[in-house]
C-alpha cells in the first residue's frame, strides 16, 4: 500500500455565492493529479497502441490529455466516452452513439449506449487502456461504474489498464447507508456508502481486491498517484466533471442533494443552478423561494416539473463548512421537504417522470424511505446505518493511498 507522506498544505477556504475556492500558502507544495506527471507514464505509453477513457475532465495542466498525450507523440487508436460523451455535449441519462473526435480523427466508441462495456472487438487493437476521469467520490455518479466495466473488459482481454488519479473534491468523508446488493443498478454496483471518501485509484484497488469484477477476475492495474495529497484536503475542480455539476457547490452539496432525484422534488436541473436549489410546485405558501425549471439543451431537455414555478430551499449560499466540519450527509432537507410535502403518498412515487430516478436504488437501502415515513429522527437513521459503515471504512483502509 502507498501512502503520501507529503507536508501539511495550509488552506484558505472561502465561500462565495456558489464558488468554493480554496488558495495555497506560498511555498507549500502544489497538488498534481496523475495526470499532470507526464515523467511517470508516458515512458511506459510509448510504443504501445493506447485507449483512453476520457472526458472533458481530463487534463493535463489546460489542456486535453488526448491532445497533449498525442503532441509527446503517444499512439491512441481509440476513446471510450462515458455518460456526456467525451466532449461532455450530451445530456444526463441521454443515450450517446459511436462516433470519431472531429478533431482528432480519432474513433470514440460510447460506453453509455447500446453499449456500456468494451467489447473484445474494439479494444483488439488497444495494447493498454488509459483511465483519467475526475469523479466526485459518490457512489451514485456514473463513472466509477464505467472504470468497473472497463476493468473487467481488461481484465477479461488481458488488457493492461493506467489510472491517472485525480483528487477526490467529497474525499474528507465516509458516510451513508452502504449498498443493500439486491439494490444493485447503474447508479450503485458495490456494497459502498453514499460518500466512500476514495479516488478512483483507491476504488480501482478496492474492486479487484475485494474481487468484484465478474468470476473474480483481477485487472492488472497501474496507478500514477496524486502528488502531495491527503483526503481532508478540499480541492477545487478546474473542469466541471459534468453538465448539472456546474459549480464547486453543487459538487459538495449533491452526495446530500442527489438523493432527492428519487423524490417529487426538483433538485435544479432544468436550471443553470442544478444540485444547489430544491423545491415543487405544490410547496407554495410554504417557502418564498422560487425556481422554475425548462428544457436545457446539454444539461436537461426534459426537467421534473418543466414550465412550472417550484418553491422551495436555496442551497446556493449555504455554508459547505458546516458539511466538511460534520463529515456527514445532511438528511434533514429531506426529512423537512417530505414533513412539507402535502401528498406524502406521491413524495417517492419515482415513475411520476422519467426523470425521477428509484429512491431505493439512489439510498442504497429500502429502509431509508420506510424511517423517513416513520419519522424517525436523523439521529435515529443514522443509528442504522453505523454497523455496516463501520466495516466498510475497515475495508476501506486496505486500499488507500492517500492518509
Amino acid at each position: 500500500m502507498i501512502r503520501n507522506l507529503s507536508a501539511l498544505l495550509f488552506f484558505v477556504f472561502a465561500v462565495s455565492g456558489s464558488a468554493f475556492s480554496a488558495s495555497y500558502k506560498k511555498g507549500n507544495k502544489e497538488i498534481l493529479t496523475g495526470a499532470d506527471q507526464t515523467e511517470k507514464y508516458v515512458p511506459y505509453l510509448k510504443g504501445k497502441r493506447v485507449g483512453m477513457v476520457v472526458n472533458p475532465t481530463s487534463i493535463i495542466g489546460t489542456k486535453a490529455s488526448v491532445d497533449s498525450l498525442l503532441s509527446l507523440g503517444i499512439n491512441i487508436v481509440k476513446v471510450f466516452g462515458p455518460e456526456h460523451g467525451f466532449r461532455g455535449d450530451a445530456s444526463a441519462g441521454v443515450s450517446v452513439e459511436d462516433s470519431k473526435d472531429s478533431k482528432t480523427g480519432i474513433p470514440v466508441i460510447s460506453l453509455y449506449g447500446k453499449n456500456h462495456k468494451p467489447s473484445k472487438e474494439s479494444l483488439a487493437d488497444v495494447d493498454v487502456m488509459v483511465f483519467d476521469i475526475q469523479d466526485v467520490g459518490a457512489r451514485f455518479y456514473t463513472y466509477i461504474a464505467t472504470m468497473h466495466r472497463v476493468m473487467e473488459a481488461c481484465a477479461e482481454n488481458g488488457k493492461e489498464m493506467l489510472i491517472l488519479d485525480r483528487p477526490n473534491p467529497n474525499g474528507y468523508f465516509v458516510d451513508g447507508p452502504v449498498l443493500d446488493m439486491q439494490l444493485k443498478s447503474g447508479i450503485g454496483m458495490h456494497p459502498v456508502p453514499i460518500a466512500h471518501g476514495m479516488t478512483v485509484g483507491e476504488f480501482a484497488q478496492m474492486i479487484n481486491g475485494e474481487g468484484w469484477l465478474a468470476n473474480g477476475v483481477k485487472c492488472k492495474i497501474k496507478i500514477i498517484p496524486v502528488a502531495n495529497y491527503r483526503h481532508d484536503m478540499l480541492y477545487t475542480l478546474p473542469v466541471n466533471p459534468s453538465p448539472n455539476l456546474n459549480t464547486q457547490q453543487s459538487i459538495m452539496l449533491y452526495p446530500s442533494v442527489c438523493l432527492f432525484e428519487g423524490t417529487i422534488i426538483s433538485q435544479g436541473r432544468g436550471t443553470h443552478f442544478p444540485f444547489t436549489v430544491l423545491g415543487n410546485p405544490d410547496l407554495k405558501g410554504k417557502y418564498s423561494f422560487s425556481f422554475t425549471p425548462v428544457s436545457i439543451k446539454g444539461m436537461s431537455e426534459t426537467p421534473l416539473h418543466m414550465n412550472k414555478a417550484c418553491y422551495g430551499l436555496d442551497l446556493r449560499k449555504y455554508d459547505v463548512n458546516k458539511l466538511v466540519k460534520s463529515k456527514k450527509i445532511n438528511l434533514k432537507w429531506l426529512i423537512e421537504l417530505y414533513a412539507a410535502y402535502p401528498d406524502k403518498e406521491k413524495f417517492f412515487d419515482y415513475k411520476q417522470s422519467k426523470e425521477m430516478g428509484n429512491f431505493d436504488k439512489l439510498a442504497g437501502t429500502a429502509l431509508l424511505k420506510k424511517q423517513i415515513v416513520a419519522g424517525l429522527t436523523e439521529v435515529e437513521i443514522r443509528k442504522t446505518w453505523e454497523p455496516k459503515l463501520e466495516k466498510f471504512k475497515e475495508i476501506r483502509k486496505r486500499y488507500l493511498l492517500y492518509l
